[in-house]
């Protein structure tokens, strides 16, 4: 590859982790082109340089920030196919996450903005619901794959939405209280 292929490609990246933040801090109507482009350090013009539309960004940004929680565990040398049920519902549904929505998970911070979204980006969002579902349903007990795969959704539907309950209280108690009773929950599945 080419420096000035080299250096577009790290320009593209730079673009789509960016934005795989600030969709997560600020929805996706929250985030505009022109602001994104300039703390990209980037004039709007060159922005179909790298992109044929703002969907297209939104999808990237959107698998780029589904690769996250990959990208950490592998960085912290954790294997997520190791990680119990209480594993993942404490890496989860935490306070951090709870603090740092650019760094989380789309689903709690995005659920219902993805759903009004183009279709690449609710196509991405469907087949990582369907891994983490696969995921969290090895990780579950029952007598057969359905009760098993029954326990994933309802784990991770009151993951990110736990996790979203508790950013909306203003009330820090009843935030700690929803993020403990949802964690708790979800370290059951392995029982």
């Amino acid at each position: 590859m080419g420096r000035s292929q080299l250096e577009k490609q790290k320009t593209h990246e730079k673009i789509v982790e960016i934005a795989s933040k600030r969709l997560r801090e600020e929805g996706l109507e929250g985030v505009g082109i022109a602001d994104l482009m300039k703390e990209a350090g980037l004039t709007v013009g060159g922005f179909y340089k790298h992109f044929a539309s703002r969907d297209d960004l939104v999808a990237e940004a959107i698998e780029s920030a589904f690769d996250s929680w990959g990208r950490g565990l592998e960085a912290e040398g954790v294997d997520p196919t190791k990680m119990t049920a209480a594993d993942v519902a404490d890496r989860y549904v935490s306070t951090y996450h709870r603090d740092n929505p650019g760094q989380g998970c789309p689903f709690a911070a995005l659920t219902s903005d993805i759903a009004r979204s183009g279709e690449k980006a609710r196509g991405i969002a469907t087949e990582r619901l369907e891994r983490n579902f696969e995921a969290l349903s090895g990780k579950a007990t029952g007598a057969s794959e359905e009760q098993r795969r029954r326990k994933a959704i309802m784990a991770f539907a009151m993951m990110a939405g736990g996790v979203g309950l508790a950013r909306v209280s203003s009330d820090e108690g009843l935030s700690a209280e929803i993020l403990a009773t949802v964690r708790d929950f979800v370290a059951g599945i392995d029982k």
